[in-house]
């Protein structure tokens, strides 16, 4: 039985969390979504540190989202942080972000993300990119082996599906 996918979604808007938690329910996404609300608890939850030590409870992600613009340390901090540190560098990251800025978008590619997108405004278009990542980041591409304390080894967790598919 293959094991379920999790994401880590760093986001601190309220309005966006909830948006994000019904599309994923309307795309019947088949995941644990976790959710960190500034880029220090992002950190903390990646490193296994505090609140988020137990790994049974706070499992590492096979993909972050994260937004740019958040509280006490920022997008871009967080996804520096990420891919300086050798155990979890590989991990897939895609900023889901409300900036437009073509300097934003350059500056994540730069620092190692993966994919950038911009957060759509009505709840349609948030469903249609939540099957976007289903289908793409969930059951397509390929995990790279990364930190999993609690998961297994991280070759048993490749070419996983979300339901159904």
């Amino acid at each position: 039985m293959a094991v379920q996918p999790v994401i880590l979604l760093a986001e601190d808007r309220e309005d966006d969390v909830l948006l994000v938690r019904k599309a994923f329910q309307s795309a019947d996404m088949n995941c644990e979504l976790h959710v960190v609300r500034d880029g220090e608890e992002a950190m903390a939850y990646l490193a296994g540190e505090g609140k988020f030590r137990d790994r049974a409870e706070f499992p590492f992600p096979d993909l972050v989202l994260l937004d740019l613009k958040m509280p006490r340390v920022d997008g871009f901090e967080v996804l520096r942080w990420i891919r300086q540190h050798p155990k979890i560098r590989k991990l897939r990251v895609v900023v889901l972000t409300s900036s437009h800025q073509l300097r934003d978008v350059n500056e994540a590619y730069r620092l190692g993300a993966n994919s950038f997108l911009v957060k759509p405004m009505d709840f349609e278009h948030v469903v249609e990119l939540t099957k976007i990542l289903k289908d793409y980041w969930l059951r397509l591409d390929k995990t790279p082996e990364s930190y999993r304390e609690s998961r297994g080894k991280p070759s048993e967790n490749n070419n996983k599906t979300s339901g159904g598919s």
